[in-house]
């Protein structure tokens, strides 16, 4: 019989694998000439769905976790976030090089032009100083509540992450909508949660 540690160790190898699967099949496809007659539009889409998947994951996990069973979550909670940080790097790496041809005017230029464009640049910046304070080093340099107050900002990022998405989109705007629409019941829950808290904890 394994040790709880034992399990843990194979349970945070398999998410991390199955996080992984995405990029991984992707190159696959790619390397293999599986991609539509538009690859960099293929792997542009594909990334940035899976950045708002896992911004989406990681802010599900704060209230999944209260539930019977789920309290293990939230120890996934850091993992999930870079794994956003990851797709949002190849999805913004993929529109710098492969799409714009590390050319900065004509970047700057489409940031300043094109509202979706500003919108996903601003999202993706702001993952940045989350994935640099990620470490539990910088949890103890920041503090605790410095750091909480800091990690707020990917409720901002996932937001500009759906006005991205959602500007892009010309036609069916269903699938953006949907992830809005999850996005706003996590941000109400922690509204309430933060509420409910302030409530609760006797003025000094």
């Amino acid at each position: 019989m394994t040790s709880p540690l034992v399990q843990r160790r194979i349970i945070t190898a398999v998410v991390f694998a199955a996080a992984l699967t995405p990029a991984i099949l992707l190159a696959w496809k790619a390397a293999h000439g599986l991609l539509s007659a538009n690859p960099i539009k293929d792997i542009t889409e594909e990334t940035g769905t899976w950045t708002l998947r896992f911004l989406v994951i990681t802010l599900a996990i704060r209230p999944l976790r209260r539930l019977p069973g789920l309290a293990r979550l939230a120890g996934y909670r850091r993992m999930m976030g870079l794994f956003a940080f990851f797709y949002g790097f190849l999805h913004f790496g993929t529109y710098v090089g492969l799409d714009q041809f590390f050319d900065l005017s004509m970047i700057i230029d489409d940031v300043m032009k094109r509202p979706f464009i500003t919108a996903g640049v601003t999202a993706f910046a702001l993952m940045i100083p989350l994935a640099a304070t990620s470490t539990k080093g910088m949890i103890r340099r920041m503090g605790g509540a410095r750091w909480k107050l800091l990690h707020r900002l990917v409720y901002a990022s996932a937001t500009g992450g759906v006005i991205h998405y959602l500007w892009l989109i010309k036609a069916d705007k269903q699938r953006p909508l949907i992830y809005g629409a999850i996005l706003a019941v996590l941000l109400g829950y922690r509204i309430w949660e933060y509420w409910k808290q302030r409530r609760t904890t006797p003025a000094r």
